[in-house]
């Protein structure tokens, strides 16, 4: 099947796997009949695959609205997305919006409008929300943010129209409930952190500890039962090669931005997952 280069992510999104794709590429299965990814983040593997079946999914349920908001709107998102000054006051007074009543009434091309707007001019583009689930990142001061990427709204938008893809706001656990064998899942959850200061749980209130890593291990257990093949991301920590003894694992370089300590940044060692050949 031809794939459309056109389609691609339409935000940055922490832990993004574009770095990770000919690794990830070299582990898929041959064969499989639907595709499922719970944690579709910024959608780099779904972008790059392009499969005619899917269900995606991610608890962030404002990240899922741009992703149904492309799909059903895109005309419109351009549109709105025309309308945002790359200016710092402007930047502060949208990003205030979620922290005021009212927010709620917002339409949800507006919602998936200021999204992609964050995302585009906000430092480093990092999508990070504070415990009570409000945006919480600086404003970037690029020159010249690419804010209205109408070439890739439109193209992801047709992929999402013309395939069968389902976009659920679900638990991960509970958008794999109906899965049946032979599918195949990717999963990209929040990573387990290589130390303190990499820390990172900013995509949904509350964040993924090792509780949520362990029902993670044990959903797994219960795909590879079931007959569903999994192929999972995360860093190359003890836990993790702990918790995943029983499958293959391959390690691989990423380089990772997301560290407080900024001598710590840099190429890491990550973990593929699978219980295939």
């Amino acid at each position: 099947m031809k794939k459309n280069k056109l389609i691609a992510p339409f935000l940055k999104w922490v832990g993004g796997k574009r770095q990770l794709m000919p690794a990830i590429n070299g582990l898929l299965p041959k064969t499989y009949t639907n595709y499922y990814e719970p944690f579709i983040g910024g959608g780099a593997l779904l972008f790059d695959l392009q499969p005619k079946n899917a269900v995606i999914n991610d608890f962030n349920q404002e990240l899922i609205n741009v992703y149904q908001t492309i799909k059903d709107s895109p005309e419109e998102l351009i549109i709105d997305l025309k309308t945002h000054k790359n200016e710092s006051d402007y930047f502060y007074d949208l990003r205030a919006l979620d922290r005021e009543d009212g927010f709620n009434e917002l339409s949800n091309i507006k919602k998936a409008s200021r999204i992609i707007y964050l995302n585009k001019t906000c430092y480093n583009g990092l999508y990070r929300v504070n415990n009570s689930g409000e945006f919480n990142s600086p404003f970037g001061r690029y020159k010249n943010p690419n804010i209205v990427n109408e070439i890739t709204i439109r193209s992801v938008s047709k992929y999402l129209n013309n395939n069968n893809i389902t976009i659920i706001n679900k638990d991960f656990e509970e958008s794999l409930k109906d899965i049946k064998k032979g599918s195949f899942v990717y999963f990209d959850p929040p990573y387990h952190p290589v130390s303190d200061s990499s820390n990172f749980t900013g995509y949904v209130q509350g964040g993924f500890d090792v509780f949520e890593q362990v029902r993670l291990r044990d959903l797994c257990n219960k795909l590879n039962k079931n007959g569903v093949k999994f192929l999972l991301s995360n860093s190359a920590t003890q836990l993790i090669e702990d918790l995943y003894k029983d499958y293959e694992i391959s390690y691989v370089k990423a380089n990772r931005s997301i560290n407080s300590n900024a001598t710590k940044r840099g190429e890491i060692d990550e973990v593929l997952i699978r219980n295939y050949e």
